[in-house]
């Protein structure tokens, strides 16, 4: 199966056309540990899809990093408010490790619209860090933030350090062990 296959069949239905169409749009980068995907004050103008390794996303908050975002295998990683509105990034994305993505630029997006009415379907992930977002920062427990991510994405919990996993829970890392230590 084509890697653009695997992607957009997660995502709708779409003819094989579609997909050669999906994957001409697509470049492949690497990104070395530590190195900037977003700097802060850049404009979001790009959708990662990781296919191998880690990233995550971050704000200054005094000298702690305010975690985000965290992202690894078959995640679309991208700075939402700026890719949206079209605006200069209030966060910084990074590769935690060695990073191998897919890039598919806001540009592309349009054009493959254009193209072809199917692509209406990218809507569902440029939804999903919102929808993540109003999560986390909603009035969730820590309890109840820390059971839905450990079951919709329990890799993060061996791929990231707790006070990272703490800080995307916007929780205490003190909290998250007692929690941790409950189940």
């Amino acid at each position: 199966m084509s890697f653009g296959r695997t992607i957009l069949d997660r995502i709708g239905k779409f003819s094989e056309e579609d997909v050669s169409l999906f994957e001409s749009k697509c470049n492949k980068r690497q990104f070395a540990k530590n190195e900037i995907l977003l700097n802060e004050g850049q404009y979001c103008k790009t959708a990662f899809y990781i296919t191998s390794g880690a990233a995550y996303q971050f704000s200054w908050n005094d000298i702690d990093e305010n975690i985000m975002g965290l992202y690894i295998e078959d995640d679309w990683c991208f700075n939402y408010y700026s890719f949206i509105n079209r605006k200069p990034s209030n966060a910084i994305i990074k590769a935690y490790t060695d990073l191998e993505v897919l890039e598919l630029k806001g540009d592309s997006i349009h054009e493959l619209i254009l193209q072809s009415p199917a692509f209406f379907q990218l809507g569902h992930l440029l939804e999903e860090p919102l929808k993540k977002i109003q999560y986390f920062e909603s009035a969730n427990t820590a309890l109840e933030k820390h059971s839905h991510l450990f079951l919709s994405k329990p890799d993060l919990f061996q791929r990231f350090p707790l006070k990272m996993i703490a800080s995307y829970l916007k929780i205490a890392p003190e909290t998250l062990s007692r929690i941790r230590n409950i189940r």
